[in-house]
């Protein structure tokens, strides 16, 4: 090895970015976002914790290296563009894989928050809002899976 040890830190202390709305092009509703780690350097990806007001979600988007939600609190919905639904309770984890459009949100009657992991370096492409009808299907839709909790 060579160099100086100190030279490199072992661990680094990432700094709190500060709460921010979440842009009204790509939400609808209340959805607050705290980025954990924001993707850059090799090998790493980007980690928020997401808080949705009740039917609060996001608009119809895709990601390149696909996307893990982990539901921490209150009850959400994800939905593909073939229909399927899943609702999502505290402890759930939903893998949506690259390529599949697909909307993420709180349930009418709750509050909803999770963490979202993508792979660092894949972009998201972002579509149409999800209206007040296809939110509401997808709460009611008899194809609704709902997690084993």
């Amino acid at each position: 090895m060579s160099g100086d040890p100190a030279a490199t830190p072992s661990m680094v202390v990432l700094p709190v970015p500060a709460t921010t709305k979440a842009a009204a092009e790509r939400f609808t509703g209340d959805v607050w976002v705290d980025d954990i780690t924001n993707g850059v350097g090799p090998g790493t990806a980007t980690l928020a914790t997401v808080r949705f007001a009740p039917g609060a979600r996001t608009a119809w988007h895709v990601h390149a290296n696909g996307q893990t939600l982990h539901v921490t609190d209150g009850v959400g919905i994800v939905r593909s563009r073939d229909g399927r639904t899943i609702v999502m309770r505290p402890g759930d984890t939903v893998y949506t894989p690259p390529g599949v459009w697909h909307w993420h949100g709180a349930a009418p009657d709750s509050f909803m928050a999770h963490l979202a992991l993508s792979g660092a370096g894949g972009n998201v492409d972002w579509g149409e809002h999800v209206t007040g009808d296809e939110h509401d299907a997808a709460t009611s839709s008899s194809k609704t899976e709902r997690s084993a909790r």
